[in-house]
C-alpha cells in the first residue's frame, strides 16, 4: 500500500484481508455496489447502468438491507454519491443519507448514526473515485487524498462499538482518468474483514469476489441469501472450510456451519 493509511493497515493487522480480490464486470461503480450489497452479477441484479435515473427504480433482489430489515434489525446507509438510491430498496433501510460535501461529510453522519444506534450499516467514501478520474489512478493527488479518506475511515472506526465486525473494500480500481476495462488494474480490489472470531493478521488465499461481501456479512448475522445467490461468505476468515454442498431437501443455511451466533456486521 503506497499511501500513508495507519487506520486502513490496522485494520487489516486485526483481520483477514487480501489485495487480490475481484470486482464485477463491468468494474464501474453502481453495478458493482449493486453486486456488494446483494452477491449477484448485473445480469441478475439489473443494474446496468451508472447514473441517476429515478425513473428505473430501486434494485428488486434480495439486498443485504431487505434480509436483515425483515429481521427487525436497524440498518443505514450513508454514502456520498446520488445514484445509490437505486440500492434503496422500499422498506429496507431504516436511515438512508447522502453526504454531498465528500468523505468527511460522510464521516460525520455516520457517526451520528452510529451514537443513534445502529445494527447494518454501509458507508460509502467517494473521494478516493473522484480524485481518480481528476488526478489519475495512482498519481501521487490521488496517493496524497488516500490519506485523507483514511483519516475519515479512522474516526469512523474509532467511533463503533468494541464488537463491530467491519468489511472494508471497494468497487473497483482504474487506470488513467477511468475505469470499467476487463483488465488487471480495473478489476482487482482489496477486501478486508475484523471482528470478532476473524482472524487476525491472515493474508487470504481463497479467492474473493465483490460479491462475496453480502453473503458475508449475512453469515455474520446467522443468515443466508437467497440460494441462486452467486456470492457465497469468506469462511477463511473464520478459520472454516466452505462446506461441499447444502444439507439434502434444504435451502442453504449458513447457521449450520458455526457453532455460535457472531456480532453484527456495522
Amino acid at each position: 500500500m503506497q499511501a500513508d493509511a495507519p487506520n486502513v493497515k490496522a485494520l487489516v493487522k486485526r483481520g483477514s484481508y487480501t489485495w487480490k480480490a475481484q470486482t464485477i464486470f463491468p468494474p464501474v461503480t453502481l453495478p458493482a455496489h449493486a453486486s456488494m450489497l446483494s452477491g449477484h452479477p448485473p445480469e441478475a441484479h439489473g443494474i446496468t447502468w451508472n447514473d441517476y435515473q429515478p425513473a428505473r427504480g430501486a434494485i428488486t433482489v434480495t439486498t443485504i438491507f431487505s434480509l436483515t430489515h425483515t429481521t427487525g434489525l436497524r440498518t443505514v446507509m450513508v454514502v456520498g454519491k446520488e445514484k445509490f438510491a437505486h440500492l434503496d430498496t422500499p422498506g429496507s433501510v431504516d436511515t438512508y443519507l447522502f453526504a454531498t460535501r465528500g468523505d468527511q461529510d460522510v464521516a460525520d453522519q455516520a457517526i451520528a448514526q452510529i451514537q443513534s444506534g445502529f445494527d447494518l450499516m454501509f458507508v460509502h467514501f467517494p473521494n478516493n473515485d473522484y480524485f481518480g478520474h481528476l488526478y489519475g489512478w495512482m498519481s501521487k493527488t490521488q496517493i496524497a487524498q488516500l490519506a485523507r479518506t483514511d483519516e475519515a475511515v479512522g474516526r469512523l472506526l474509532a467511533a463503533l462499538p468494541e464488537n463491530t465486525t467491519v468489511i472494508l473494500t471497494a468497487d473497483h480500481g482504474g487506470h488513467g482518468l477511468l475505469h470499467g476495462a476487463n483488465i488487471p488494474v480495473d478489476m482487482t480490489i482489496p477486501w478486508i474483514v475484523a471482528g470478532p472470531g476473524i482472524l487476525q493478521d491472515h493474508e487470504l488465499t481463497s479467492p474473493v469476489n465483490v460479491m462475496d461481501t453480502a453473503a458475508t456479512a449475512a453469515y455474520v448475522f446467522g443468515l443466508s441469501l437467497p440460494p441462486d445467490t452467486e456470492g457465497k461468505p469468506v469462511y477463511e476468515a473464520f478459520g472454516q472450510s466452505a462446506p461441499t454442498a447444502p444439507r439434502a431437501g434444504a435451502v442453504e443455511d449458513f447457521r449450520g456451519v458455526r457453532p455460535n451466533k457472531r456480532q453484527p456486521p456495522r
